[in-house]
């Protein structure tokens, strides 16, 4: 079952598609998030970069136990979740991503 999307507006979504893709690469989620606090698209996504950051550090520590190629394959999940983000920022779109989208969420 996919999550909602959610629906913001149309110029917000235009002037802030470069600090929502922003959001999903590692510690530049901190730039949509405090740059751009007027945006509730540039916001939804900057939460999202954040849970996205919080499984990447979870990851790595498992890793330090885990078989190398498992956290391998972790790590690609990952790399794939951030794909995704960055694909939904693109194109306009505010969707959860899948399995961690729903941990954090701006305040509305």
């Amino acid at each position: 079952m996919s999550d909602p999307e959610i629906v913001y507006d149309a110029r917000d979504i235009e002037s802030n598609k470069v600090m929502a893709i922003l959001a999903y690469i590692w510690l530049l989620f901190l730039v949509p998030l405090l740059a751009a606090k007027d945006s509730k698209f540039a916001q939804f996504h900057a939460y999202q970069g954040i849970s996205l950051f919080i499984t990447w550090v979870i990851v790595n520590v498992i890793g330090m136990i885990l078989p190398y190629m498992l956290s391998g394959l972790v790590t690609i999940g990952v790399l794939v979740l951030a794909i995704i983000g960055i694909m939904n920022a693109y194109q306009g779109k505010a969707k959860p991503l899948p399995l961690i989208g729903k941990f954090l969420t701006p305040k509305s």
